[in-house]
């Protein structure tokens, strides 16, 4: 297959497209529209709306940030308006390979180490770099919605497109735990689970079923969503 067929075939041809990424796995082209998108996201909400409104909002809603004293909460406030900004289009670009690093180590281990599956890492890893494509459909929802928002302070930069429950809870009164497991229960999450178990299938063939891997993607996936929700709980996270 072509790279442009592979890429429309993990959406339309998902089986089809992830037997000859098995066969002949590649990433570069992948990884980069992820890298693309997920920075073009990031620069769009600099330009359009900016970090202020959004860290306002963060710190109003975190108890331990707001048991700090007025003035170096307005310290800690000014230092991330300056930092924020940068740091996050540089994640944009560092954190996307290192996600998809730790993803396909991690579901490899589980594939190979437990269930005897002989799976290469680069296979794995072309795997998880296909199955963030509904992502980048995400990201383009969303910038649509940051647009077309009447007033910007209420866009709400990890929820930017309603395709979650946590993005119709109150940030304000939601339970932390509760929604931040809900944020993760989202549908492009989702599909792209079901990717990466039908990727994982593929490169494993007849030796792995498609519930051993479903298995080896939500397992850890799961263990990711509580230690999310403890951490926002405790006021470290969302």
């Amino acid at each position: 297959m072509s790279e442009l067929s592979r890429l429309i075939g993990v959406f339309f041809e998902p089986k089809k497209a992830f037997a000859d990424i098995a066969e002949r796995p590649r990433w570069i082209v992948p990884l980069l529209i992820a890298i693309v998108f997920g920075a073009g996201y990031i620069y769009a909400f600099n330009r359009h709306i900016g970090w202020e409104p959004y860290l306002r909002r963060a710190f109003d809603t975190n108890p331990q940030v707001q048991r700090l004293p007025a003035e170096q909460r307005e310290r800690v406030f000014e230092t991330q308006l300056r930092v924020v900004p940068v740091a996050s289009i540089a994640g944009a670009v560092v954190f996307t390979p290192l996600t998809f690093l730790a993803g396909a180590a991690i579901a490899l281990g589980i594939v190979k180490g437990l269930m005897g599956t002989p799976i290469r890492f680069k296979q794995a890893f072309s795997v998880f770099a296909y199955s963030w494509l509904p992502h980048a459909v995400y990201l383009v929802l969303s910038t649509v919605v940051m647009f077309v928002t009447r007033n910007p302070g209420d866009f709400d930069l990890q929820n930017g497109f309603f395709s979650n429950p946590g993005a119709f809870m109150d940030p304000m009164t939601a339970p932390k735990f509760l929604r931040a497991v809900a944020n993760n229960l989202d549908v492009f999450v989702i599909w792209t689970l079901l990717l990466i178990a039908t990727g994982l299938k593929a490169a494993g063939g007849k030796k792995l079923s498609f519930g051993g891997a479903l298995f080896a993607v939500v397992l850890p996936f799961g263990v990711y969503v509580l230690i999310r929700g403890a951490l926002a709980a405790a006021g470290m996270g969302g």
